[in-house]
């Protein structure tokens, strides 16, 4: 209950912004004694918030730190379903492990897990991922789509669309997709999706999605290997931003666009996919588990496969393979 309080106090202040709140609106909103609002003030303040207390005025927040606990997101969540179920752990192997275990046990669609730290995050083709302590995010969600099992890559998409929309709403970085599962900014990778499936032959009983993006992460964080290809929000921009933030604003994008998916198709989301695509209409270079092939990107079919076209006129279905344009 008092976690509740706690969090319902952070979301009015958070929302205030620099605007004071006075303690008569806390009192009356949270139906609690000024002695009560002071003592969860004193805690907050504990826990990196500085609050500015002025009489006659009330509180308001100076600054917070960049935290992704799930009192920091919830305050400034705005979705309907997505996030209202919050699992934080300060550091664990993998987000996707636990997210796995919790969707076996019913957990309800939305349910988000995420950490500070991930110490064996993990890529397509079970690849590393970096996941240093307090500078990314590292996040997996939980849906329960009624959806035909051939119709999942579609959700990869739809993510990669969201997050893209939403590094733009908070920083306005200028991101690209790459086919299926990265997104770039200036070439370099800055988010991996990773998506992951618990279905019988005839029902998709959860779809796992798992989003690593680098937010805060400093070039002297990444491995010497991993400078030439990756990158960060913070390397971009010169700032740093608020990971509960940037989480808040993919949640929200995703909900708009998967209630848009389950009531109208994948036609949108094609669109907006194919409008943020790195390599459409480019030269490149496939290669998958049996062929290399290389070629123009025509585009992606409505069930998210992407279309290359051969030297020779052929269009090839590719189903999953690493790209690379070649001059990159």
């Amino acid at each position: 209950m008092e976690g509740k309080m706690r969090q319902h106090l952070l979301q009015m202040l958070i929302e205030n912004g620099d605007t004071f709140v006075s303690g008569q609106q806390i009192s009356d909103e949270l139906n609690c004694s000024r002695t009560a609002i002071w003592k969860h003030i004193t805690e907050l303040r504990k826990e990196g918030y500085v609050i500015e207390a002025v009489q006659r005025k009330g509180y308001r927040i100076v600054s917070s730190p960049d935290r992704v606990t799930e009192h920091e997101i919830s305050a400034r969540l705005k979705s309907d379903v997505l996030g209202k179920n919050i699992v934080y752990e300060e550091s664990v192997k993998s987000t996707q492990e636990i997210a796995q275990k919790l969707s076996y046990e019913q957990k309800p669609e939305g349910t988000l897990v995420v950490a500070d730290e991930q110490t064996g995050g993990r890529g397509r083709l079970g690849r590393p991922w970096q996941s240093p302590k307090g500078t990314g995010i590292w996040m997996s969600l939980i849906l329960r789509p009624e959806i035909p099992l051939q119709k999942t890559p579609q959700l990869t998409l739809l993510a990669a669309v969201s997050v893209t929309k939403a590094i733009y709403k908070v920083t306005g970085l200028h991101a690209e997709i790459k086919w299926p599962n990265d997104i770039l900014i200036n070439g370099k990778k800055t988010v991996g999706i990773l998506t992951e499936l618990q279905a019988e032959s005839d029902r998709v009983h959860a779809v796992i999605i798992g989003i690593g993006l680098n937010v805060n992460v400093t070039v002297e964080d990444f491995n010497e290997d991993v400078r030439k290809i990756a990158t960060s929000l913070k390397i971009e921009s010169g700032n740093e931003t608020k990971r509960a933030d940037l989480i808040a604003a993919i949640l929200e994008e995703i909900e708009v666009l998967y209630r848009e998916y389950l009531n109208k198709g994948f036609g949108l989301i094609k669109l907006l996919w194919e409008g943020y695509a790195h390599s459409i209409g480019r030269r490149i270079k496939v290669r998958t588990a049996s062929q290399q092939l290389e070629g123009v990107a025509k585009g992606i079919t409505d069930e998210g496969i992407l279309l290359l076209e051969d030297d020779n006129g052929k269009v090839h279905s590719i189903y999953s393979a690493d790209i690379e344009i070649p001059g990159t």
